[in-house]
Formats: C-alpha cells, sequence, structure tokens
C-alpha cells in the first residue's frame, strides 16, 4: 500500500428503503469518520421504470447536518421546520439537525410519472457540541452559487469550506472542505492542503496513485496527514474529496442520531417511538419505524 494512503475502505451494498439501494462508504469498521464527515452513502446510480421512484420516508436526526448532492436526477426535501425544497443535480442542501429534526425525500411526481435515474451522494456532517442542542435549519445552494475552478482537464467545485483559494458560500460549522471533481483521462489531481484528515471517493472511473497503484470506483482512500499523493486520472472519472480537522470529542451514532452524548441519543428514540418529533410538513402520514435499542460500538 502507498506510504501516503492510511486506509481504503470499500462501499459496501445496503437498502436503506425498499428498492432504494445505496453503497455505504462511512461509517466503517476500519474508520468511523474522516474529519467532521460521519456518513456517506452513494446513492445508485439507479433507473426507476415509469410510475416509480425513491421513497425515503419521514425520519429523525439529532446531532448532526445532512448533505445532499445529486449528479443525475431530482428529490424533494421535506422536513419538520416547514422545508419544502426540490434537489437538482449541482446544487447543495444542508440542514442541520441540531436538537431534533425529521426530514423526507422522494421523487417529484412529474419525474415519477415518466421515470428516470437517480444518482447522488447522502453525507452527514458532525456538529460541534455547541450546536447539538441548537435548533434546526435548512438552507439550499443553487448550482450556479457554487464556485467552479478550471485546471487542464479537470473541473472542481468547491461545496464546502475552502480549497484551492477558493471558499463557498455554504454555512458550515467546523473547519472542513468537500470538493466535486470531474476529471478527463489523463488529469492529474492535488488535494486540498492545510487539513489534518483527508479522503477522496471515487464515484466512477478510476484513478492512478504513484506508478503502481488504482484506486478504482467505490473506493474511498484516507490518505496520512501531510501527504501530497501523485494522482491521476486513467479515464474519464468522478471524484468527491472531503475532510477536515477532528470534531471536539468522539461521537456515538445510533441509527439516524450522531451525538457526543449517549443520553441525548437514547432520548431521541425514546421521542422518535412515542411520536415526539413534529411532523414532517406535506408528508404527515408515512414514518420509517425504529424498532431496536439504541446500542454503541465501543471506540
Amino acid at each position: 500500500m502507498s506510504s501516503d494512503v492510511e486506509l481504503w475502505i470499500q462501499s459496501r451494498p445496503r437498502e436503506i428503503e425498499p428498492g432504494v439501494s445505496v453503497g455505504r462508504v462511512l461509517p466503517a469498521a476500519e474508520r468511523r469518520q474522516v474529519g467532521p464527515y460521519v456518513f456517506l452513502d452513494h446513492m445508485g446510480p439507479q433507473r426507476f421504470a415509469a410510475g416509480h421512484g425513491a421513497d425515503v420516508r419521514p425520519h429523525p436526526h439529532i446531532g448532526l447536518a445532512t448533505v445532499t448532492y445529486l449528479f443525475e436526477g431530482e428529490i424533494t426535501h421535506r422536513d419538520s421546520a416547514g422545508s419544502l425544497q426540490n434537489i437538482r443535480p449541482g446544487a447543495v442542501n444542508w440542514m442541520s439537525a441540531g436538537a431534533g429534526i425529521a426530514h423526507s425525500e422522494r421523487t417529484p411526481p412529474e419525474l415519477r410519472a415518466t421515470g428516470g435515474t437517480m444518482h447522488g451522494l447522502q453525507l452527514w456532517v458532525g456538529l460541534p457540541q455547541k450546536e447539538e442542542t441548537s435548533a434546526a435549519w435548512f438552507r439550499h445552494y443553487p448550482a450556479e452559487s457554487l464556485p467552479q475552478l478550471d485546471e487542464p482537464g479537470a473541473r472542481l467545485r468547491v461545496l464546502a469550506g475552502e480549497a484551492f483559494g477558493v471558499k463557498s458560500p455554504v454555512q458550515t460549522s467546523w473547519p472542513s472542505f468537500q470538493v466535486d471533481a470531474t476529471l478527463d483521462a489523463g488529469a492529474p489531481l492535488k488535494l486540498p492542503e492545510g487539513f489534518t484528515e483527508r479522503a477522496l471517493y471515487v464515484v466512477s472511473g478510476a484513478l492512478a496513485l504513484g506508478s503502481s497503484e488504482r484506486i478504482e470506483k467505490g473506493t474511498m482512500a484516507v490518505f496520512r496527514a501531510g501527504t501530497q499523493p501523485a494522482l491521476r486520472a486513467e479515464s474519464a472519472a468522478r471524484v468527491m474529496m472531503l475532510g477536515g480537522e477532528p470534531l471536539d470529542g468522539p461521537r456515538f451514532i445510533f441509527w439516524n442520531f450522531v451525538n457526543s452524548s449517549k443520553e441525548r441519543i437514547v432520548e431521541a428514540a425514546r421521542r422518535w417511538k412515542a411520536g415526539g418529533f413534529t411532523k414532517v410538513k406535506g408528508d404527515e402520514t408515512e414514518y420509517v419505524p425504529l424498532t431496536l435499542e439504541p446500542r454503541f460500538p465501543s471506540h
């Protein structure tokens, strides 16, 4: 293994709702988080026939921010704070759960009628401890509001944080970065510098690492601090780079909850089971049930 790489993580198949399949990358047994990023699912690419679509029913979160980013397709976001927003390719939707929020994500009716493809990433960012009990909020950032750098053979879109000398308008709570890189065959790629923890995930194509290693589609490479690996696209490729500084203390993850306090997670689970979360506006009938009792892997 390259001396620049601390760890390789392969995506694992999961079905998060009937008919909705993802590749789970974070958390992994080998690594729970990279910077403040504690969760990454690769959604699709999945083709839906006419009359079908994605239905992620209302479910709760605490202690994290969700980041939904699409390459193809469209999703309607609704939440219990009253937000209603169609998510389209290239835009960033950032929902900070704070002390608690519920949301749903579904294929909009017009796209469901004709059928279509869904392809994107769902990420969770752990909140600093001072914001774990704050009020929830939601922000939508259209694709055209996010800065893009055009390099030889590469288009780099800075989705969150600061990287390569430019800063995203997305409101974040912790030193971090997230960059969507689209590469032509043969194009070199650099990692952002100045962050303790950095990783990249290959969405499509493959990268060469040095002279003898490859990073394949569906693989995350976590890099050692301070390194600048020699990366090059072997074919046309799309890569998500992410990372930042470690959070202010360990985080516990159970189901859809992330927090520095096990007690808050136990209480959130009890509250969801008891119907104590505000219902999602416009999606009040269905919900994802929780049947398990909270349990926590050892750190």
